[in-house]
């Protein structure tokens, strides 16, 4: 949003659109999906930002109704396409939700003149029906490889509740029209903090942690590594780096 407005001040909103559906349109092509399989990759994983997709709870026309944007799902498709013709699995990741998850800025998009997710039930709301919307166009695709509902949410809250209800809700409405994704769940604290989050509560789920700044050891995961082991599920590394 920051970065938006600046490029607005500096060459007009109308170059600034412009500019924008340029970028998205050749920041990533066929060929760099080509090169990944080439490079041994079997996985991408989108960091979405849901205005591509959807309005701003501030920018609704109707309150409480959802406006759809074609661009968003339009960019997915096509990826999805390329990935499918490199047997790639796409796995979609709301990377920024409706009202930002985070008070990490430039990983939640958040605009701190307004209600993040978690002090506004319309946002709230219009997170369930984006991950519903996005379930049911995705649910009979075979490449797809999964759903990471919520990136890093870095928020305090008593007990992860409030992650935890977001979640249930989420898998519920997923579930209603798509039972055959993996469901990727991130702790809180930048995917780390899994406190409320166990035991699973459905059984094609993966508890999904990042890890930055540590040792490439065994011991730096430990803790990931029981909770798998208590609870039998999975684990994916969704992100590392920097080390």
């Amino acid at each position: 949003t920051e970065i938006r407005s600046k490029i607005t001040d500096l060459i007009g909103t109308g170059n600034a659109e412009m500019f924008y559906s340029a970028y998205r349109k050749n920041m990533i092509t066929s060929r760099d999906i080509d090169s990944i399989k080439k490079w041994g990759f079997n996985s991408i994983r989108l960091p979405m930002h849901y205005n591509l997709f959807t309005l701003s709870v501030e920018k609704e026309p109707v309150k409480g109704k959802n406006t759809w944007i074609d661009e968003g799902f339009a960019l997915t498709d096509s990826l999805l396409k390329w990935c499918e013709n490199n047997q790639i699995y796409l796995i979609l990741d709301l990377h920024a939700a409706p009202g930002g998850q985070g008070n990490d800025r430039p990983i939640a998009d958040v605009d701190t003149n307004k209600p993040q997710l978690w002090e506004s039930d319309a946002n709230i709301d219009k997170t369930i029906a984006l991950w519903k919307k996005l379930s049911k166009r995705y649910s009979k695709e075979k490449w797809i490889g999964g759903y990471d509902l919520i990136n890093e949410t870095n928020y305090k809250m008593d007990g992860n509740l409030p992650l935890r209800e977001l979640y249930f809700a989420l898998t519920k409405e997923i579930r209603k029209v798509d039972k055959n994704h993996i469901i990727f769940i991130e702790g809180n604290q930048f995917a780390n903090d899994f406190t409320g989050l166990t035991p699973p509560w459905d059984d094609n789920m993966v508890y999904s942690f990042h890890k930055y700044w540590n040792p490439t050891t065994v011991e730096t995961i430990q803790k990931y590594l029981v909770l798998r082991d208590e609870n039998n599920i999975p684990l994916w590394m969704g992100e590392s780096g920097e080390n």
